[in-house]
């Protein structure tokens, strides 16, 4: 069964449907009754959990079906909407991911319009003013809520760098009068994980079963760290170019403390990056590649040995990562225009 599936699942079998005048009907979903009045959806009461799940399934008939879990009993809501409808406008007290497991999706953030293809997510922030669209194309939509304790305790994880998390902690939990949403783009070898964890998350949100709890933290921390290291998500221009420096800094130093036998797949299993990206990344930031930015770490480190301390420069060429003396010789003496006794008798 797929995501989609399971969605479909929960908010059409086996439930109790709720009449149309339903208090809980305006919680799952509720369509624009003004446009000067701005809701704040609370954490729900209806979950005592620190994580739940929405599942909206929109067919073509132009009726939304949705239901909330975990909750005591399974129960499902069914709405008829006119094309183009939207929601209220409304802020969260909490933290909401919204996944798009089938079709389309369209959201009007922050007075903007912001459509989400199958496999975008989108991360929004509380206090975030927002409202959805009602479309008549089918679609299936999974929105996490998670509350700020919870979301504050996977960030404490260190589940990627602590930089880039920092990062994150930055953009997504500011003050509350600092509005953010992050939008994320899968590629396509990274989808089909997310979104087995989404699928395992609802699950065990729906069945809530004994240990529950432990298991949608761990879940979701998988979540979090493929989210924060394989996932593009769009940023401003300036946001953009703070996070490639917090990225650059993060591999810069792993380098530093593994020159001496570094490999870029090194760095793809440590940062979760294709392996291009570290060259484009250190292009862009030093003007060379990733194997001129290395030779040139190692052939500093060999220079300051030379200076500094009284090995032999075989010893000083194996520490370095050159067991080959020969290219160890050739390629210092093209750096520093001599060679590396010259260089230690000169006292450099």
């Amino acid at each position: 069964m797929t995501l989609s599936e399971l969605c479909r699942r929960i908010t059409t079998d086996d439930c109790n449907l709720l009449p149309p005048d339903h208090k809980l009907g305006s919680r799952l979903v509720c369509p624009e009754y003004s446009r000067s009045v701005q809701e704040v959806k609370t954490y729900p009461l209806l979950s005592q959990e620190r994580i739940f799940a929405l599942c909206w399934s929109i067919d073509s008939s132009k009726v939304l079906h949705a239901s909330m879990c975990p909750s005591p009993a399974p129960f499902c809501y069914q709405l008829s909407f006119s094309s183009g409808e939207k929601t209220q406008l409304h802020t969260h007290d909490y933290i909401e991911l919204a996944y798009v497991a089938e079709g389309e999706f369209r959201q009007r953030i922050l007075g903007k319009d912001i459509v989400f293809s199958r496999g975008d997510l989108c991360l929004i922030d509380k206090n975030c003013l927002h409202q959805d669209y009602l479309l008549d194309l089918p679609a299936t939509i999974l929105f996490l809520g998670i509350d700020n304790q919870m979301f504050t305790e996977v960030m404490n994880e260190n589940v990627t760098t602590q930089k880039i998390i920092s990062f994150l902690q930055a953009a997504l939990l500011k003050q509350k009068d600092v509005q953010q949403y992050l939008h994320f783009h899968p590629s396509a070898d990274d989808a089909d994980e997310l979104e087995d964890c989404l699928y395992l998350l609802l699950k065990e949100l729906y069945h809530n079963r004994v240990g529950s709890h432990y298991i949608c933290k761990g879940l979701l921390l998988r979540i979090f760290r493929i989210l924060s290291t394989r996932y593009e998500f769009s940023l401003s221009r300036e946001q953009r170019k703070t996070m490639n420096w917090i990225v650059f800094e993060e591999v810069a130093e792993y380098i530093q403390r593994n020159f001496t036998d570094v490999t870029i797949r090194d760095l793809t299993n440590t940062f979760h990056y294709q392996e291009d990206y570290f060259n484009r990344l250190i292009k862009s930031k030093t003007g060379l590649t990733y194997s001129a930015y290395v030779q040139n770490i190692r052939l500093e480190k060999a220079a300051q040995l030379l200076t500094e301390s009284a090995k032999s420069i075989d010893e000083i060429s194996d520490i370095v990562g050159y067991h080959n003396k020969g290219y160890f010789y050739k390629i210092f003496q093209e750096k520093y225009g001599m060679t590396p006794s010259k260089y230690r008798k000169q006292g450099h």
